[in-house]
């Protein structure tokens, strides 16, 4: 009885919750998809995607601020674009106020011969000309960009690179390599480094910058052919080993399309993901200490996820997981918040939406005191949430692996 009782009160608290999550339009629509977030400094946010044009596509930003969007502005637009569901664009704002964009443009007429270009702005209105992270010149895959601020007004770029890939045309017969540089204002680069020379081919990267130093996150690939979540960290100047988080032993034998998510604050570190080992869940680790060490993983849903995860910290010591899942065969975008002692709260759910590769990533990033959410449903749509309200959710017991 106690039980019942109790479930009952979450689900209706869920319920009120999910009427508090409001849409937020778009000043002009926005037909096209791969939607993403990015924080700016002053606490606002920006909003990026890719819509077709006439003879190919662009990409477009909104700012975050007082509440609403302001009006679209357009970063670069060509004919050659490689466009997917899965690989979207990122942005970064540096305390200058200067901006890094990238995207992605075809190299060759491989199904993915395609090259990262990323352009810097000094306003958010005049945009330099592109650079090409990776000077291999190899006609392959290079993508799934994170970027990350540097010293001296300089993005660091992490990506997946193609290079060694069977057919890249480099007479060699590799795997998938994670690789990270430095471009600097003038569009300079700084040496390239190996970060990894076998990761899974797809999935995307994720990074974050803690007190210690900056710290990306992807899908490993072993001989065996387990692809588990694995991180690497730079202390003192120098890139440590990869380091598998989890320990899921998921083994398969093709790219899951299914990328981490971290986030940083000071030595605080959120990571999530999905996998796919024993049953399908999405699960999440907290660290102290800047990523040194993570505790074993909360498992946040076993039900019926999807993945595609995105995470943000709470000033509670805490963190907030989003994740596409399904309910009667729709596809739901839920978040639920996660206490520092592992305790889990209501899943809340923000919008109903397809599970189709059309739909994409649903993104999420801390705005202030409120939570934003973009996801792509015939274009791209927009929601804001209370942190305080979805943190006041009572807890669930606690469940690890």
């Amino acid at each position: 009885m106690r039980r019942t009782f109790t479930t009952s009160l979450l689900l209706l608290a869920a319920a009120a919750l999910r009427c508090q999550a409001v849409v937020v339009p778009l000043p002009s629509a926005a037909r096209g998809s791969a939607p993403n977030l990015a924080p700016t400094p002053d606490g606002g946010a920006l909003l990026s995607w890719v819509e077709p044009t006439a003879g190919g596509h662009r990409l477009r930003f909104v700012r975050w601020r007082n509440g609403r969007w302001g009006e679209p502005a357009t970063i670069a637009s060509g004919r050659d674009w490689f466009v997917n569901w899965a690989d979207f664009p990122a942005l970064l704002a540096l305390e200058d106020g200067s901006l890094f964009a990238h995207w992605l443009e075809r190299s060759g007429e491989g199904s993915y011969d395609y090259d990262v270009l990323v352009a810097r702005s000094p306003d958010g209105k005049r945009w330099s000309s592109p650079v090409k992270p990776h000077r291999d010149g190899v006609r392959t895959e290079h993508g799934f960009v994170s970027l990350l601020p540097a010293s001296g007004g300089a993005a660091l770029a992490f990506w997946l690179d193609g290079r060694k890939l069977p057919g890249s045309g480099d007479g060699t017969r590799g795997n998938m390599q994670l690789r990270c540089t430095e471009i600097r204002p003038d569009g300079s680069l700084a040496a390239e480094v190996l970060l990894d020379d076998r990761v899974c081919e797809c999935c995307q990267t994720s990074a974050a910058l803690t007190a210690n130093g900056p710290i990306v996150a992807y899908r490993d690939r072993s001989d065996r052919e387990v692809r588990d979540i694995s991180i690497v960290r730079r202390i003192d100047g120098e890139w440590s080993a990869p380091k598998v988080i989890g320990e899921d032993h998921w083994t398969i034998g093709g790219c899951p399309v299914n990328g981490p998510a971290i986030t940083a604050q000071g030595l605080r570190v959120a990571i999530a993901w999905f996998t796919g080992s024993g049953s399908a869940r999405v699960q999440m680790a907290l660290s102290t200490d800047g990523g040194a060490t993570f505790p074993r993983a909360v498992t946040i849903d076993a039900a019926t996820p999807i993945g595609r995860t995105d995470v943000e910290l709470t000033d509670d010591g805490g963190a907030v997981v989003s994740w596409l899942g399904v309910d009667d065969g729709d596809g739901v975008i839920r978040v639920c918040h996660v206490r520092a002692d592992g305790k889990i709260g209501a899943t809340v759910t923000i919008a109903h939406t397809g599970t189709a590769r059309a739909n994409g990533f649903p993104r999420m990033l801390r705005a202030g005191d409120e939570l934003l959410i973009a996801w792509t449903d015939q274009g791209v749509k927009t929601a804001r949430l209370p942190l305080a309200a979805i943190s006041s959710v009572s807890s669930l017991p606690l469940r690890r692996r």
